[in-house]
């Protein structure tokens, strides 16, 4: 059942690298990102969606553990 697990996720993660591929060849003018009166250099809108897709990629890893072990220190409490 794991392997299923894996093969799933490592097709999803191909399509969503092949989506950002083909939208960074068609999207190739370049965008700037502007927060909070902060403005970014202007690059490609694929290398955009790459980086957002990376930082929520490593966030997600992140806050798993960390809510996984707030949930099972509730459970021991209770």
């Amino acid at each position: 059942m794991k392997s299923i697990a894996n093969l799933i996720a490592c097709l999803i993660l191909a399509v969503w690298a092949l989506a950002i591929a083909l939208f960074s060849v068609q999207n190739a003018t370049p965008v700037s990102l502007k927060l909070l009166g902060f403005e970014s250099i202007q690059m490609p809108v694929g290398v955009v969606l790459a980086f957002s897709g990376g930082i929520g990629v490593m966030l997600g890893a992140i806050a798993l553990p960390v809510f996984s072990r707030s949930h099972r220190q509730l459970e021991d409490i209770e």
